[in-house]
């Protein structure tokens, strides 16, 4: 069996493990795009709020009401920090995923150029064995006329 044949159930395993790779990439960034979504709600939600308690100031305002928002706004700050969190170590995962799928389809495509090389390599053989064949042919050819008694 060729070698070039042999090497394509390597690269068979290396285009798995590409497309595995992949797989785990996306999933990654579906989960940053996930987390910074809701931090974007989040966001949005504090914006809302902090304005819509700017509004009822307007008149007057009871002390424990006023307590009570800035507790909220506390909380929602912790909570918004907490997602920023998640949406950094979700970009980290997002990152090493890449750097999996970028050396998997390293691996491939050096895989497939080392077959590649090997096909035009055998090639290279074949077309030398044909080569000195058609040359054995012709000098047998040319012998058998030579040497014919007249």
């Amino acid at each position: 069996m060729l070698r070039s044949k042999r090497l394509e159930v390597v690269l068979a395993l290396e285009q798995r493990r590409e497309s595995d790779a992949l797989e785990h990439m996306t999933r990654a960034r579906q989960q940053v795009e996930q987390h910074q979504q809701r931090l974007d709600e989040l966001s949005q939600y504090q914006v809302d709020y902090r304005a819509q308690m700017r509004n009822s100031q307007q008149g007057v305002i009871s002390v424990s009401r006023l307590q009570g928002w800035q507790a909220f706004i506390a909380q929602l700050d912790q909570v918004i920090q907490q997602q920023e969190g998640q949406v950094a170590r979700a970009m980290e995962v997002l990152d090493k995923r890449r750097e999996d799928w970028r050396g998997a389809y390293e691996r491939r495509q050096g895989m497939s150029r080392h077959i590649d090389a090997c096909r035009a390599q055998e090639q290279r053989a074949a077309d030398s064995r044909d080569q000195k064949q058609q040359d054995e042919t012709a000098g047998r050819a040319h012998a058998r006329r030579h040497l014919k008694p007249t």
